[in-house]
């Protein structure tokens, strides 16, 4: 797995604002935002083509950290020729995370890697390893901490991560601005050699929070070299949830509730 939705992504921890004494400290701040308990976000993405035209999906985000892994599961509810597609990402604690797909016209769990994971997720500008972007976490690979800048006038700690996984790795390295204060990725940008081929953004104004941890409601994925984007909002939260583990078995995350 390399930079894992948005995803998301974009939940997190809220912290007085200080400095990070290293980039992996500002990666566990954003990974202890995502609950030990199950959350559900419902989520619409929105992808705009080079025509100007745009393709809506509708669906749920499942996560939740199980023994300090992150467990991921997105479920599509629209439109309805996709409706029942399914994603899951499970951490393992080593380089890459393991990923299953289940596409109804298949009808069958797919055990995913390297250029199907980093293909695009139903057409839209993220990628099928980007679906941990959604809850906000970054992990998997050391990074190193720049000085500080400022983003929508909110002070962020900067990190620039190289990619593993040599040939296989979608992006040669990605550079990320994280919130001081909530630990919110606020901007992160993709790099294939010397420029960035996408560019993931978060408006300030989007931070929304959900008892202590913080998340970002709204963000949009950027492919600088196509021309096209899509955005991301999250339309609704719900924590504690008890539906047990069947969102993140990989014999049962596509069965819907």
């Amino acid at each position: 797995m390399k930079y894992g939705f948005l995803l998301a992504v974009g939940l997190l921890l809220s912290l007085p604002a200080q400095a990070a004494k290293d980039a992996r400290e500002v990666f566990d701040c954003m990974k202890a935002n995502i609950p030990q308990t199950l959350r559900i976000q419902e989520i619409q993405l929105d992808a705009t083509d080079r025509t100007g035209g745009v393709r809506s999906l509708r669906g749920k985000v499942y996560a939740k950290r199980e023994e300090g892994l992150i467990r991921v599961m997105l479920r599509v509810s629209e439109p309805a020729n996709v409706a029942g597609a399914a994603y899951l990402v499970r951490e393992t604690g080593q380089r890459e995370d393991d990923m299953y797909v289940f596409l109804p016209a298949v009808n069958r769990v797919r055990h995913v890697t390297g250029n199907f994971a980093n293909g695009a997720l139903l057409g839209t500008d993220f990628s099928y390893v980007e679906i941990k972007l959604v809850q906000n976490a970054f992990t998997g690979a050391a990074g190193t901490l720049e000085a500080p800048e400022k983003i929508d006038g909110r002070t962020a700690d900067v990190v620039t991560l190289k990619a593993p996984g040599g040939d296989k790795a979608a992006y040669s390295q990605v550079k990320i601005w994280v919130d001081q204060k909530t630990c919110v990725a606020l901007k992160a940008e993709f790099f294939n050699g010397g420029a960035p081929v996408k560019r993931l953004t978060a408006p300030a104004a989007g931070l929304k929070q959900t008892g202590k941890l913080w998340y970002a409601s709204a963000m949009e994925m950027r492919d600088l070299k196509e021309g096209t984007f899509t955005t991301l909002n999250i339309t609704g939260v719900s924590s504690d949830v008890e539906l047990g583990n069947k969102p993140f078995d990989p014999n049962a995350f596509y069965i819907g509730r």
